[in-house]
């Protein structure tokens, strides 16, 4: 087979049918969309858990440099996968490839009922924290804030792709301009409300990278919508590298203001250090200030959950007979409308069941983390996989330094699933329970394939 005809059968394999995924999104929609994944929560809440970690000022920055240039490595490794192999089903595509149909299976299992699923599950309860915050809905103030925002926004993407891309636009300048503003006045405090620079005993640098990779997760959602992007062989990379490049820099400065505003010791100390930093600067509309702008950012995220999350549950359908009804691609709108169904369901589920153990954000970050960083590994070592499986192949874009950068970045996802395991609790049994629990459900799908 020539190289030209291969890799044109690649962008043929999508779908079965008459309707399938157009490259509708620019550069500029794919950078939106990663940094509306990327930066949610995370920047809110992480920070001072570096910062008591890393025992000096120039080490909390350092630490949000090296999350920022880890993420590269992954970036340029993800870049050859998408470019080589663009299909909607991103990372299950190139399982499939590298590991056949059985692991392929259970990584989309894994993102349905845990992986993504519950991401937007764990986001969704931190818009409702905060939004409550702003106006209270009674005893389960939060619960009912996410279950509205799942609802609205799953809604809002299967009416088509040109809303839910621009609804993202929209959300990620917002929080872009809101993070911005917060760099502003913490580096513009008056010189008598400085924090001189500190040092503190150092801790753990490893379990800092932790904390900072979480923050940094996300942008590995960019496979998705391989097939959906305009000029992929050049705008995948780009895209990664552009949105990486914003993110670092945000990060950079909205710790640089919190060390600022703040000093070490008491960004350490902090339970909410951006309300606390606004708080010292505004007094009370400060923190108002920082709960609208926190509800922002996680309804960006949110969206762009349930916007790359479909993708995944789409691919899944269109290759088990079990799961047909989600292989439907509605070509009006441009959207897999039964897979967004099938996704905002699982995801209420999940809220449901954080409501009741009163523990959302914790019990929905034990839940994913292991599996998370299990499958991300898995993705790092199918590049190595296919370079030896498929050497002819047309690569539009090559990782640079092969084999090192995808070797460093599966020794990365190699610790943090370590760390992961470790540091997390009951929930991570259940999401490794709920993955297990596709084994038979996939035999199942081959015996009915089998008797058709």
């Amino acid at each position: 087979m020539s190289r030209h005809t291969d890799y044109s059968s690649l962008e043929q394999i999508q779908t079965t049918g008459a309707a399938a995924p157009k490259p509708l999104l620019t550069l500029s929609d794919a950078v939106a969309l990663i940094v509306g994944i990327v930066i949610g929560a995370g920047i809110f809440q992480t920070p001072a858990l570096v910062a008591s970690q890393a025992g000096s000022d120039i080490a909390v920055l350092l630490l949000w440099l090296a999350g920022g240039l880890v993420s590269i490595v992954g970036a340029l490794c993800y870049a050859e996968l998408a470019t080589t192999y663009p299909n909607v089903g991103g990372v299950y595509y190139y399982l499939k490839r590298a590991f056949g149909q059985k692991i392929a299976f259970l990584f989309a299992w894994a993102r349905l009922t845990v992986i993504q699923t519950g991401s937007i599950a764990l986001l969704a309860f931190v818009f409702g924290d905060y939004a409550s915050e702003i106006l209270r809905l009674g005893t389960f103030s939060s619960s009912v804030y996410a279950t509205v925002v799942i609802v609205l926004l799953t809604i809002l993407n299967i009416v088509g792709l040109q809303q839910g891309k621009w609804t993202q636009n929209l959300l990620t300048v917002a929080k872009v301009l809101g993070l911005l503003l917060v760099v502003v006045f913490g580096l513009g405090a008056t010189a008598n409300s400085v924090a001189p620079i500190e040092s503190t005993p150092p801790g753990s640098w490893g379990l800092a990278m932790v904390f900072v990779l979480l923050s940094y997760g996300g942008w590995n959602e960019a496979a998705y919508i391989s097939a959906e992007i305009q000029n992929r062989q050049r705008n995948i990379v780009r895209s990664l590298v552009w949105s990486i490049g914003i993110i670092t820099a945000i990060y950079l400065l909205i710790n640089l203001a919190y060390l600022r505003g703040l000093g070490l010791a008491n960004m350490a100390d902090s339970s909410a250090v951006a309300a606390d930093l606004m708080r010292t600067i505004w007094g009370t509309p400060g923190a108002l200030f920082i709960s609208v702008l926190i509800a922002i950012c996680t309804l960006g995220a949110i969206n762009a959950t349930i916007f790359t999350g479909a993708r995944t549950n789409y691919a899944l359908g269109q290759d088990f007979t079990l799961f047909g009804f989600m292989g439907s691609w509605r070509q009006l709108p441009s959207t897999p409308g039964t897979a967004l169904l099938v996704q905002g369901a699982i995801a209420l589920a999940l809220v449901l069941l954080g409501t009741f153990t009163r523990k959302g954000f914790e019990t929905m970050v034990d839940y994913t983390a292991p599996v998370f960083w299990f499958f991300f590994l898995l993705s790092g070592i199918s590049l190595l996989i296919l370079r030896r499986k498929e050497p002819h192949i047309l690569r539009p874009f090559r990782v640079p330094f092969y084999p090192v950068t995808p070797l460093l970045f599966c020794a990365v996802c190699g610790y943090l699933l370590y760390s992961s395991v470790v540091y997390t609790n009951v929930g991570a049994v259940v999401g490794v329970l709920v993955v297990i629990a596709g084994i038979p459900i996939l035999f199942w799908n081959r015996y009915r394939q089998g008797k058709a």
